[in-house]
Formats: C-alpha cells, sequence, structure tokens
C-alpha cells in the first residue's frame, strides 16, 4: 500500500489558484487519526482547545504547557496533514527573542509551523521565527487573543481604511516570511482583494468563498461546542445530541443492569472454574 507523502510548506504554496486547502482544528489524538485518514491538508491546533476542550470562556487563558501537550498529540496521530501549532497569548508578544524560543517548543512537540495573531506590529517576531527556521502561518481580520479587549468580535475590513490596512499588514506578512495567512471574519469582498494582493495563499474563516483554503473550529463543524454558534460556522453534523442520546442509554442501561450483557463478558474455562470454586471452599 503506498503511504500518503507528508503535506509541507512548499506543497501549501503550490496550491495557491490550483487547488483549494482543507483546514480543521484538532486537539488529540483520536480525532486527528480520523482527519488524517480523511485527506485534511492541515490540521490546526488551535489556542480554541482553550474553549472547547478546557471551558474557557475566550482563548486567552491557555499557556504553552497546555499547547504542548496538544500539538504532542495531535502529532502523534497525523501523519499526513501538515500540523500547526497555534502560539497561545503572552508566548510571543513580550519580545522575539521568547517566540523563538516558545516555537521551538511547539516544533519538538510536533509541530510542522506556527501560527501568530497579528500583522504590522509583530512583524519583527514573525521575521525572527522564520530565521530560526521555523514556518509561520499568520493571522489577520479578527483576532479572538486581542479583539475581546478592544472592540470585541465584529466583522473586520467595513471601511475603506481598515480594508486597506488589512491588505497592507498580509503584504507585510508576506515579506516577513509567512507561507501563508489566515483571514478571520472578513467582509468577503476585502478577503477577496486581499486574497489577490498577496502570493501567499490565504485560508478563510468566515470570510467568503474568495480565499484559497478554508477553516473550521472542529467542534463547532461537529456540532459538539454549544456555548456559541458562529454564523460563518456550517454544522456537518449535530454530534451534541447523539453523544447525549448515547450517554443517556448508557446510564440507564447500567441503572437497569441492561449492561453489560453476556456478549460483553469473559469467562474462566470449565476447568479453571472447577478448580476456582474449589479453592474457594477451602
Amino acid at each position: 500500500m503506498q503511504t500518503k507523502k507528508k503535506v509541507s510548506v512548499n506543497d501549501i504554496i503550490a496550491m495557491k489558484h490550483v487547488e483549494k486547502i482543507s483546514v480543521l482544528t484538532s486537539y488529540d489524538y483520536s480525532i486527528s487519526l480520523i482527519c488524517d485518514r480523511a485527506g485534511i491538508d492541515v490540521l490546526l491546533v488551535g489556542d480554541s482547545a482553550g474553549m472547547v476542550v478546557l471551558g474557557y470562556s475566550s482563548t486567552v487563558p491557555i499557556g504553552m504547557p497546555e499547547m504542548v501537550v496538544f500539538c504532542g498529540a495531535v502529532a502523534r496521530g497525523a501523519k499526513h496533514a501538515m500540523i500547526v501549532g497555534d502560539m497561545p497569548f503572552g508566548s510571543y508578544q513580550p519580545n522575539p527573542s521568547l517566540a523563538v524560543e516558545n516555537a521551538v517548543q511547539l516544533v519538538k512537540a510536533g509541530c510542522d509551523a506556527v501560527k501568530l495573531e497579528g500583522g504590522s506590529e509583530i512583524i519583527r517576531t514573525i521575521k525572527a521565527i522564520v530565521d530560526a527556521g521555523i514556518p509561520v502561518m499568520g493571522h489577520i481580520g479578527l483576532k479572538p487573543q486581542t479583539s475581546s479587549l478592544w472592540e470585541g468580535y465584529k466583522l473586520q475590513g467595513r471601511t475603506k481604511e481598515s480594508a486597506m490596512k488589512l491588505i497592507e499588514d498580509a503584504k507585510a506578512l508576506e515579506k516577513a516570511g509567512v507561507f501563508s495567512i489566515v483571514l478571520e471574519m472578513v467582509a468577503s469582498e476585502v478577503a477577496d482583494a486581499v486574497t489577490k494582493s498577496v502570493s501567499v495563499p490565504t485560508i478563510g474563516i468566515g470570510s467568503g468563498d474568495g480565499c484559497d483554503g478554508q477553516v473550521l473550529v472542529l467542534h463547532d463543524m461537529l456540532g459538539i461546542y454549544e456555548d456559541i454558534r458562529p454564523k460563518f460556522v456550517k454544522r456537518y453534523a449535530e454530534l451534541s445530541k447523539l453523544i447525549f442520546d448515547a450517554v443517556s442509554s448508557y446510564t440507564r442501561e447500567v441503572k437497569t443492569g441492561k449492561f453489560p450483557e453476556e456478549s460483553n463478558m469473559s469467562h474462566l474455562g470449565p476447568d479453571e472454574l472447577e478448580k476456582f470454586r474449589k479453592a474457594k471452599k477451602k
């Protein structure tokens, strides 16, 4: 059987204008195995794990120790997809040197690249990481790590000035050496213009169909995470109800003694059973 080739940075860059890029978040070994078999191009170990896995109200509280664990689990499951690790809030803002140290941690955990939120203001940091030999995925538009501190979760590029700033930031990121750029919650027309203004692929989330690829949070797409239901998410399944029904059935069968059934049990052979019974009587 022929083994699929590992998706590389050059593969992702070459897909621009040729083939749409599929990206999903993943945080554990079992799901990564499934996504890998399904042919996903990129698995993003997102800081969204802070919300959908750890239960935080935002992505801000999650730190490097947790991200290293999640990245390692995904890397052990996915052998074909490119693995990109989110650098959590506080892991790259203080200075480029710290950013490089933390990026190295994610690569050692199994990531093929890292992702940072920000435009022109973090160019020095991105250059430092790229110069250290680590591929970087950019992220502009809505920046969940800091948006709540300023204007909240709102559509980006709503004015001429903000739209032009997004194009300027995308070009700056490209010049700094990123191999792709996530565009989150950007007006479709603006996202299309940004995509056409750079030679590296753009990955949209809530930014229309003009991007070179799309990314969704797995728990949103599968209907597992119920706390927030973004407009831009298409639900490909409603697993929350399926899981609820399954757990309810299990609980009911345990309480009533229906589970385990004979088919779920293992028994001693006749000879050993007889020996065991005799031993108990002594």
